[in-house]
């Protein structure tokens, strides 16, 4: 479909692969890009649809975090538009090679996926431009700010606010298309007080863009708050009552399938100060 204006010089294309999401925020200097997609060969079809758009160059990029997903085309932008500043959060930074070698070894063991040889040939190129909590951007008179607001997806997510639209890039904090993803490097216990953060940087009109899935406002970023905060709740309730994690899926009342949850639950009970864990109840 390309790429769709959601407001003033911001548009998004949105990609069947993983249902990603790619976005542009538009200035006086270009077009930041804000995540990359999930291979070399996927972000040429970025680039393609960045120039029949015609609304300018790319002067920088931005990953909102470390996974492949979103960072896998950073190489292909950078083959297009030269050595562009490619801005991410330290450790997602720092993570981003390692995190796209576990994946390409991945790929390499299932001959059968139909993107495994292209994501196998994707250069993995990990962000030059690294902050601890918050930076601006000046994209000739227009400010964008890159804010960490705490652990959540991963520990190095960031959210992109653009003051002057009222639009906040969540992210895979913010998942429309799916439950939000928790993964081996998730942060559960942490993910709802990340989300107050990134609240706190909306307003009732804000348009809030997730890392997956459709445009969404700042209701339905609250609704998944609250639900994200009752997945760290229950946890903690479970953990505080000696039920061990293993027995945790079985045992809690979920708000979402707890097929999906089995890495919140064993993450989350790391994550959790002895001081909140009984032990198992005999």
């Amino acid at each position: 479909m390309g790429f769709t204006e959601v407001a003033d010089r911001v548009w998004v294309a949105r990609y069947p692969w993983f249902d990603v999401n790619v976005t542009l925020v538009g200035g006086g200097s270009g077009l930041l890009v804000v995540d990359t997609h999930a291979s070399g060969l996927a972000a040429q079809e970025v680039v393609e649809d960045v120039r029949r758009l015609g609304a300018g160059d790319v002067v920088g990029v931005v990953n909102t975090h470390e996974h492949f997903d979103h960072t896998f085309g950073n190489a292909t932008l950078r083959t297009a538009y030269g050595p562009v500043p490619i801005h991410a959060h330290e450790t997602a930074a720092e993570r981003t090679v390692a995190a796209g070698e576990r994946v390409q070894a991945l790929y390499a063991a299932d001959r059968d996926d139909p993107h495994r040889d292209e994501v196998l040939a994707t250069e993995v190129v990990p962000a030059d431009r690294r902050f601890s909590s918050a930076l601006a951007l000046d994209l000739g008179g227009r400010l964008v700010e890159l804010v960490h607001p705490g652990r959540g997806h991963t520990a190095g997510d960031l959210v992109v606010r653009v003051p002057d639209a009222d639009v906040l890039l969540a992210g895979d904090l913010v998942e429309e298309s799916a439950p939000p993803s928790y993964g081996e490097d998730s942060w559960p216990m942490d993910w709802p007080l990340a989300l107050d953060v990134a609240l706190g940087l909306t307003t009732p009109a804000s348009v809030v863009i997730p890392g997956h899935g459709a445009v969404v406002d700042r209701d339905f970023v609250e609704e998944q708050r609250n639900t994200i905060g009752i997945v760290a709740e229950t946890i903690r309730d479970l953990a505080g009552r000696g039920v061990p994690a293993d027995q945790a899926l079985a045992t809690g009342e979920w708000p979402w399938p707890a097929a999906g949850l089995a890495q919140a639950v064993r993450r989350g009970y790391e994550q959790l100060p002895r001081s909140q864990r009984r032990l198992p109840l005999i």
